[in-house]
C-alpha cells in the first residue's frame, strides 16, 4: 500500500485493481457527501478539487464512462458539480436523465402538476411554523431540508409531512440525511444504475454514495461491480471509506489502474 492510499483498505485497493481491467467501466457517483462534503446550504456544495480532477481524467479514458447520480435536480447538479462535458447526469433520484445533446427534459402531465402543487402547499405550511426548515423545488418534487433546524423541530417537521403526504396517492417519499424528498414521479437510484448499465454497455460498475437513497443503487450492483459506502452508517456495500476526502484517494487509485490498463502498449 502506498502512502497516498493509507485510508483505503487492502481489500478495496484489490477491488479497484480488479475492476480496472473490465472491458467497459462505468464510474457512477453520488455528489453530496461523496464528491462534495455535506454543507448547510445546498448551493454552497462543491466537489473536492482532487476528486474533480480525477473524475475529469477518468472521463477521458478509453472504454470508460463517468456518471453522477444525484437527488439534486439536474440544473442544481450542473451548477455545483461543474461535471466534465461527457459525464452522464442523473438527477432527482432518477426522474431526470441527461445522456448528452438531444436528451429530453422531464415533462409532467396535468395530474402530476396538480399533485406537485398540493405537495408544495403542504410543505410550505410546515416550513412556516418550523424554524430552520426550508424548501427546495425540483421538476418532479419538493424537498424539505431540516439541516439548519434544531433536532426536535426537524423530527417534528418530517413526521408531520410524512403523515400528511402518505395520504396522497401518487406521491413518493424518500428520507435522507436531514431531508425529506417528495416526488410525483416514481424513480430511484437503483433504477438509474440499471438504466446506465444498459445505456452504456458497461461490463462493470463502480458506485460510491453516502446516503440512505444510495442503498438503492448499491443493492442493484452485481457480479464484478464494486460498491463503496462513504461514511459509517449501515450499508450493504462491500467496501467503505469514511469521508469525501477518501473518495478523492479512491478515484486517484482507480485512475492510475484504469490508465495503465487502457493506455496503448
Amino acid at each position: 500500500m502506498t502512502a497516498e492510499n493509507l485510508a483505503l483498505s487492502p481489500e478495496l485497493l484489490e477491488a479497484v485493481r480488479r475492476i480496472s481491467g473490465t472491458e467497459h467501466l462505468l464510474v457512477a457517483l453520488d455528489f453530496d457527501g461523496t464528491l462534495s462534503p455535506i454543507v448547510d446550504r445546498a448551493e454552497d456544495a462543491r466537489p473536492l478539487p482532487r476528486s474533480a480532477a480525477a473524475l475529469a481524467e477518468l472521463a477521458e479514458l478509453p472504454r470508460t464512462t463517468t456518471a453522477l447520480i444525484s437527488g439534486r435536480a439536474l440544473d442544481s447538479l450542473r451548477l455545483v458539480a461543474s461535471p466534465p462535458a461527457n459525464t452522464l447526469l442523473i438527477g432527482s433520484h432518477g426522474a431526470e436523465v441527461w445522456l448528452g445533446e438531444g436528451s429530453l427534459g422531464l415533462e409532467l402531465d396535468e395530474d402530476q402538476r396538480k399533485k406537485l402543487a398540493a405537495v408544495r402547499e403542504v410543505l410550505a405550511e410546515i416550513v412556516n411554523i418550523a424554524p430552520g426548515t426550508v424548501l427546495e423545488d425540483k421538476p418532479a418534487g419538493v424537498v424539505l431540508h431540516t439541516r439548519m433546524a434544531d433536532d426536535d423541530v426537524a423530527e417534528d417537521a418530517v413526521e408531520a409531512a410524512t403523515r400528511v403526504l402518505s395520504e396522497h396517492p401518487g406521491v413518493y417519499l424518500k428520507t435522507g440525511k436531514r431531508v425529506l424528498e417528495t416526488s410525483v414521479v416514481h424513480a430511484s437510484k437503483g433504477e438509474a444504475v440499471e438504466f446506465l448499465r444498459q445505456a452504456t454497455g458497461a461490463t462493470a460498475i463502480l458506485f460510491a454514495g453516502d446516503d440512505v437513497t444510495d442503498e438503492d443503487a448499491l443493492g442493484r450492483l452485481m457480479g464484478d461491480d464494486v460498491g463503496i459506502k462513504v461514511g459509517l452508517d449501515f450499508t450493504q456495500a462491500q467496501y467503505r471509506v469514511e469521508a469525501p476526502v477518501h473518495v478523492a484517494e479512491l478515484l486517484e487509485a482507480l485512475l492510475r489502474e484504469r490508465r495503465r490498463v487502457t493506455s496503448p502498449a
